[in-house]
This record gives C-alpha cells, structure tokens and sequence, in this order.
C-alpha cells in the first residue's frame, strides 16, 4: 500500500471530536478508526501493538543494531476539527495542479485569489474535499507518513535505527490529546508530533496559554421603576469586554503578539457571562495577562459594589520552549534530516498549541514537524502527495540519524 492510499483510507473514517463531550474519547466513532489503526499495525509487523480503554495507540518498530542508541517517538491524533464535518468525505485527487480554479463541486470552488498556498503547490498532486466536509489531513496524513515510514524501515533493513515508537492518540482538536497520554510507558527519550502544515514547518515555540470566565450577578427590576435599582448584567459585560485593548485580539495581532479572545458570551439582566482564552509567548507577559483580568474584576466591583464580578482563570498549557531550549540537540535533528531530503525548514512559533507543549511538560520533550496539510478545519483544506512524501523522508532520515547516535 503506499502512502496515498493509506490516506485516502483513514479518510473515509468520521472520527469528529467534541467539546460537550465529557467521555475519553470525547466521541465513539473515535474508537472504530482506532481499532483499525491497531489491526493494521499489527498486519504491517509492528511489535508491542496495543490500545487501552481510551483509544491511545502504542507501537514499536524494533531496532536493527547491536549499538545502544535513543529510544524515539513519532505521535499524531486521530480525531478531526469539531469545527466542520468529517462524516462522508469525498476525497478528490487534482493530478499536477496547473495553479487554476479547483471546482470541489458545483458552486465551490477552491481558488487560489482567496487561497494563495495553492500556488505553492504548482505542478504537484493535490488531495482536496468535495466542499462540504473537511478532508483529514490534520492530522490523518501525519498518521498515514508515520505508518509509511515504518513500513519502508522495516522493507529497508540496511537503513540502521535503534528502537522507533509509535503512538496515536484522540481528542488533539479539543485539547485533551495528551491528558492521557502515558509518557513511561511511551518509553522514549524525546518524540515529535507529525502534526504541523505546510512543508517545511518546524515548530519549538508556542503560546502560553490560560482560559478566563468571567462572571457578573445583575438586579433585575421592571425597568419602568428601575431607577437607582436595576444593575443590568449585559451592559456590565459589555462594559468589562471594552476595558480589555482593542488592539490584543486575534485578529489584530501575528507573530509573537499575544491576545485577550472573547470566545463566548451569554446573559440577561440577571446574570451574564464572558468566556476568553488568553494567549502570549512570553511567560512574564503570559502572568500580567492574566492579573490584568483580575485588575479589571476588581475596578468592576469597586464601581457596582463587591461580588458583583468575579473571575475564574485557569491555565491550560505552556510554551515548550523552556523545556527543549535545554535539548536543543532533538530540534539539530530535524534541521540535518530536513537538508539532507531538500527541505527548506520554516522554523516559526506556533500561535496555538500542540500535544507536544503538553507532553514536553510531562517530560518527554516534543517539537512539532510538518505533516503537509493547508487551510485546516474547513472544507477547502487539500494537501500535496509529494508533501506527505516529503514528511515521511524526514521521519525516516530521523530515525536513521538517531541510529547513528553513541550513548
């Protein structure tokens, strides 16, 4: 099987997770494509094959030397965007795009006027939806370049490696992919994520990250006799949203600029509610976010009177910066596979996050690489044959590196 009909396979699969889902994984159907993945690890020959009652995927393809060398990982997820539907994917296959109008289907069109990274891709043979689902590359095609890599390891013994790890994980799109993740019995030194865009993508840096609920109590009065009695929680909120900058939204910020995002926003007279994720590269900055909230809670209640704002903040994750500065040598790795295969590496902080931020602080340092993908979590997302090649050339050089490694 190569690796673009692996592709299209776990496409066919609707493995969508969800945010008002409290169960691990957060949606069932998660777990038939589980089962599957497994099956065909173990078909493909892969040792220590096994998923527990979560859905987790943990593999081994064992090492090929006597030398004792690092034990590595490569991990993607297999859930899609809640954000749109991953049920009944019609995968179309565009053979050396000539840089024109794509018809998804009729009415859609993917064009490169509105999608420019199409034009990056001249010549190549995209992988693009029909326009009514997403197509999966995120991060099914870092799945399919993990699963290709392993089995052309395996096909080539003369490429030497030590012992190479596997995992695949659900629930990444929901930030909870690597809640469960069991990192010891993972058993590696460092690992990498398969789960970053374009080729070429290298990715160490990413944001802090808090969530904020902010909550205000109102007094709701006939407002024919309200004077001096009503206290109109709508227009407490709106008035808290215009205290935030303006200028430190995501839409007016790049880069390493950091933002205040009002997710969420419900009320009546009563009681209302703003709901914000917080986000910035830098950790001292990260901290003075957040006591701005505070700062902000506590002008509200000195104005409407104590209690009537209160604010809960709770981290969500951090920069993995602090924890692979220190192992710099697991980011030199990729740099060398990535010129030994002609790829140009983009190395660029991410403005989100990854299961690797989490599993770097549950120790096991984890950069994230490309797996290929473009315009992610809609239906005019497509990715590149050759890209998906190209990601899997670099986890292989990787693993051939590494094998070269003395301990």
């Amino acid at each position: 099987m190569d690796i673009t009909e692996r592709f299209l396979n776990y496409t066919k699969f609707d493995t969508q997770s969800s945010e008002e889902s409290e169960s691990v994984p957060s949606t069932a159907k998660q777990l038939v494509f589980a089962e599957y993945l497994k099956k065909e690890l173990e078909d493909e020959g892969l040792s220590d094959v096994e998923m527990d009652d979560k859905g987790y995927i943990y593999a081994t393809l064992k090492s090929n030397i006597k030398d004792k060398v690092p034990t590595i990982g490569f991990i993607a997820h297999y859930d899609t965007s809640p954000d749109c539907s991953g049920a009944g994917v019609n995968a179309q296959i565009i053979n050396n795009y000539d840089g024109s109008d794509i018809l998804l289907s009729e009415g859609i069109i993917s064009s490169p006027k509105k999608f420019p990274e199409l034009l990056q891709h001249v010549g190549e043979d995209l992988i693009v939806t029909d326009g009514h689902t997403l197509l999966g590359a995120d991060d099914k095609a870092g799945i399919a370049e993990i699963v290709q890599a392993m089995c052309y390891l395996r096909d080539h013994k003369e490429i030497k490696h030590g012992d190479i790890r596997v995992a695949f994980n659900p629930d990444e799109e929901i930030g909870m992919g690597a809640h469960h993740f069991d990192v010891e019995k993972f058993g590696c030194e460092w690992a990498y994520t398969m789960d970053g865009g374009d080729v070429g993508e290298l990715e160490f840096e990413n944001f802090n990250a808090a969530s904020a609920k902010v909550s205000i109590k109102g007094v709701s009065v006939h407002p024919g006799y309200a004077k001096g009695k009503m206290v109109n929680a709508n227009r407490l909120a709106a008035e808290f949203a215009a205290m935030l900058p303006a200028d430190e939204t995501p839409e007016t910020t790049e880069g390493y600029e950091g933002f205040y995002h009002l997710i969420g926003l419900k009320g009546c007279t009563e009681n209302a509610q703003l709901s914000y994720i917080i986000r910035d590269h830098d950790r001292k900055k990260f901290e003075a976010r957040k006591d701005f909230i505070e700062e902000c809670v506590e002008k509200m209640n000195e104005k409407y009177g104590e209690g009537t704002v209160t604010a809960e903040v709770k981290d969500q994750y951090y920069n993995m910066k602090e924890k692979i500065d220190p192992q710099m040598h697991v980011i030199d790795l990729v740099l060398k596979a990535m010129q030994e295969c002609g790829v140009a590496p983009m190395v660029k902080p991410i403005r989100g996050g990854t299961d690797g931020a989490q599993l770097s602080f549950k120790g096991l340092p984890c950069p994230n690489i490309f797996a290929g993908g473009v315009n992610f979590h809609g239906p005019y997302e497509f990715i590149s044959i050759q890209s998906m090649q190209k990601a899997m050339n670099v986890v292989i050089k990787i693993c051939e590196l590494t094998g070269e490694y003395n301990l």
